[in-house]
């Protein structure tokens, strides 16, 4: 069975040579992420490269997502890195305190307009929620606390107000910088950190565009605002990420499985792919197996119809990166066999504005009450393959795309295994019997089994895929030319 959820790993100092990058890609990574919270502009490169060289070598595809760090509302740092908090006791949020002048009695901060932002009542969550203040007062830069949750404090740790409400943008001078390095170095995806709405989404694609980039756009929901705009965000994106960290703390945790499963929903129904976050196989950064809860998470995730689940720490900087990949590619392949997982047809009276994609549901509802082994959509944009991965199904959808960029953009999609091929190298009535052979000789179809195939009229353009044909692969008779479709089939 082959594995349709896809994982995405995140690269760090754990990932320190070729070969352990090549050991996650061969364990079952679709998608590269790269914090750009952390490492250099060199090492960042040299991921990049590498990747997609062992990409080459193995040949296959993997995708690479550059995760924008946002705005740092964060506490700055100790004289001794960190202090201990006593329940009670008075604290000061400081935006006047020197960057490494924090105390027991009050430290620094790096988003300099917080005390603009907060109220006498307003509870603070530091360090996701370890930490907790009530705000009594504001006092010019100085934001008087109390101490409602006492803890240890350290350098650099997050701050949240619970239920939202800071007006930090989500696009700073540094994510800018970071789109254009996106766009130097043609990544597939980028990450954008705390929209609060549509807008946010809308301007940094426009900075992409401007930076002469076409990489999908992921917003990650993790503020308040973010859930209430739930759907318009997702309109404008390529894909929205359930960015668990900062969300939870936002809403409170016990709010967060219910607003988990109703993204999952929502961007499913609207046609775009999402990412779980955040924390999936936590323990397995210091321990070789997952812990009971976590295999749960995962599971629960993929039968809600995640298209990827993501690994933070566990590959950046755990101890054990690639058994965490292998077990949440199990834990994955299992889920996905439950029969009530594998075929579900949410195809309605809906009428389609485009024909391509009444076409790709025509095509999965074929497929489906066919009993075909494979679904092979000859795409250029890689949309086709988008709108047949939102119907449930166990029949593997293969894009075959000369575009890498299509190519990277299914890397995240549910159920869908990009191919490079490019088909305009080809007679039209021979692309077909082309791509059969490929998928023949690389032991994806055999002789005898019915596939399904999309494709347009017009070659190499995108938004013209409006045939649909069923063929049977059929062996070569010895010593003749094969058919021209390998197999019979209706076109319409």
């Amino acid at each position: 069975m082959v594995r349709r959820t896809k994982i995405v790993a995140t690269l760090g100092p754990a990932i320190n040579t070729e070969d352990i990058l090549q050991q996650l890609i061969a364990a079952g990574v679709n998608v590269v992420r790269i914090n750009m919270s952390h490492g250099t502009a060199a090492e960042r490169v040299h991921w990049i490269e590498q990747t997609r060289a062992i990409a080459r070598r193995l040949n296959t595809e993997v995708g690479i997502l550059v995760d924008l760090q946002g705005p740092k509302i964060r506490v700055s740092r100790f004289k001794s890195g960190k202090v201990q908090l006593v329940t009670g006791q008075q604290f000061i949020l400081d935006a006047d305190l020197a960057n490494d002048q924090g105390t027991e009695q009050a430290v620094g901060i790096d988003y300099k307009t917080l005390p603009t932002d907060v109220h006498s009542g307003d509870i603070l969550l530091l360090d996701d929620g370890r930490v907790v203040l009530e705000v009594k007062k504001i006092e010019g830069k100085k934001i008087h606390c109390q101490v409602n949750l006492g803890g240890v404090l350290s350098n650099n740790k997050g701050i949240n107000r619970q239920g939202g409400g800071l007006s930090a943008q989500a696009l700073t001078q540094k994510d800018q910088q970071d789109i254009v390095f996106a766009a130097q170095h043609e990544v597939d995806y980028v990450a954008l950190s705390f929209p609060r709405s549509a807008a946010d989404v809308v301007h940094c694609r426009e900075l992409l565009v401007s930076a002469g980039s076409k990489a999908g756009v992921i917003a990650k929901i993790e503020r308040v605002e973010a859930v209430d705009a739930l759907d318009e965000i997702i309109k404008v994106s390529d894909a929205v990420m359930v960015a668990r960290g900062d969300l939870g703390v936002e809403i409170g945790f016990a709010e967060l499985p219910a607003i988990q499963k109703r993204i999952i929903s929502r961007a499913r129904a609207l046609d775009r792919a999402v990412i779980t976050a955040t924390q999936m196989m936590e323990s397995m950064i210091d321990s070789p197996i997952p812990t009971r809860a976590e295999v749960s998470d995962v599971a629960n995730a993929v039968l809600d119809g995640t298209d990827a689940v993501m690994l933070s720490a566990e590959t950046a900087s755990g101890h054990y990166p690639v058994q965490a990949v292998e077990s949440m590619a199990e834990i994955c392949l299992v889920a996905e066999r439950q029969k009530d997982n594998q075929v579900s047809l949410p195809i309605s009276a809906e009428q389609f504005e485009r024909v391509d994609q009444a076409l790709a549901m025509a095509a999965m509802y074929a497929a489906n009450n066919l009993g075909v082994k494979a679904i092979i959509a000859l795409t250029e944009s890689g949309a086709t393959t988008l709108w047949m991965s939102r119907v449930n199904s166990d029949i593997p959808i293969y894009g075959i795309s000369r575009n890498p960029m299509a190519r990277g953009r299914m890397t995240l999609y549910r159920g869908v295994y990009p191919i490079e091929l490019d088909i305009t190298n080809y007679k039209r009535w021979e692309i077909i019997r082309v791509v059969l052979t490929m998928l023949r000789d690389q032991g994806i179809v055999q002789a005898g089994e019915r596939i399904v195939v999309t494709r347009g009229d017009a070659t190499g353009i995108e938004g013209f895929t409006n045939t649909l044909k069923v063929v049977t692969v059929e062996a070569p008779p010895p010593n003749l030319p094969q058919s021209r479709d390998l197999g019979e089939g209706a076109s319409s």
